[in-house]
């Protein structure tokens, strides 16, 4: 996990850099300069050496990153070494894709629950995933030690059902209701609003041509 003194846009770069040293290490390359990387993940050269920085000295001068141990760095540092299951609140279209999705890339994250209100699909598997009904909810998530919950309920159900994800113990919330719903100061929340991102580009093509 990123220490507490790393600057939030820095931990959000970390898994992109990660991703891409995979891809080179898949390729045979050994090293890889910030210039590389740079050109690769889009982001500037003065970024990524000040992003690394905070880590220690990663890198050499004139030789670059060694690509092998920066994997065994970000490995350790994002967790990827360690399995985290997640639950899925909420299994409506959104949720559908979310869990034939299933985070397939990723080493250290996969849904293992979800949980609707349809009786439908509640005691079916659904994309070799066991959806259970919302009042199973807090049991299966301590029986399964769960502590991160991926949201995609109506809006008008966001808040009652984050309260509940609290009370049994989540740490983590992917928000992807409109609401930006209220937790505890030690509960995190990221917001994921497709509307406004989508709304956010369009508006940029209207007037930065």
């Amino acid at each position: 996990m990123v220490t507490p003194n790393i600057p939030k846009a820095t931990a959000k770069r970390l898994p992109i850099y990660y991703r891409y040293l995979n891809i080179l290490a898949d390729a045979g390359k050994e090293h890889v300069s910030s210039t590389e990387l740079a050109e690769a993940v889009k982001i500037d050269p003065a970024t990524i050496r000040r992003d690394l920085s905070y880590f220690g000295a990663l890198g050499k001068r004139g030789y670059g990153y060694d690509i092998a141990s920066l994997q065994a760095f970000f490995k350790k540092t994002l967790r990827q070494d360690k399995l985290n299951n997640v639950a899925l609140i909420g299994v409506g279209n959104l949720g559908h894709a979310l869990l034939n999705y299933n985070f397939h890339k990723s080493n250290n994250a996969r849904i293992s629950a979800a949980f609707d209100i349809d009786p439908k699909i509640t005691g079916l598997i659904q994309s070799g995933i066991p959806v259970y009904p919302m009042e199973d909810m807090q049991e299966q998530l301590q029986l399964q030690q769960i502590e991160i919950a991926i949201l995609t309920v109506p809006a008008d159900k966001a808040q009652a059902v984050t309260d509940e994800l609290v009370a049994a113990g989540i740490k983590g919330i992917l928000n992807f209701t409109p609401l930006r719903i209220t937790v505890p100061a030690d509960v995190r929340v990221q917001n994921v609003d497709l509307t406004n991102e989508l709304q956010t580009l369009i508006y940029f093509l209207q007037h930065f041509e």
